[in-house]
């Protein structure tokens, strides 16, 4: 489902993730989900944007989470 939902362009956004056809990035509704806001809200802030939109940028950095190497949050860089 997200490979269709989720685009990566230079000209938009600066190539960050976005959903299809907005400047909506997978970076503004995962930090909007960990401040707390539920995904109904999220929806009615960008009513253009669909619950599968907000349901493909979580699966999205879900794949690329289990891609990259994660370090441990308490982690500081020296």
């Amino acid at each position: 489902m997200e490979e269709n939902l989720i685009q990566s362009d230079p000209a938009v956004m600066m190539g960050k993730p976005v959903i299809k056809g907005s400047r909506i990035t997978v970076e503004l509704i995962l930090e909007k989900l960990a401040a707390g806001e539920t995904v109904e809200e999220i929806l009615r802030s960008y009513p253009h944007l669909k619950k599968e939109g907000v349901l493909a940028a979580v699966a999205y950095a879900s794949n690329v989470m289990k891609m990259d190497i994660v370090h441990s949050a308490s982690h500081k860089a020296a």
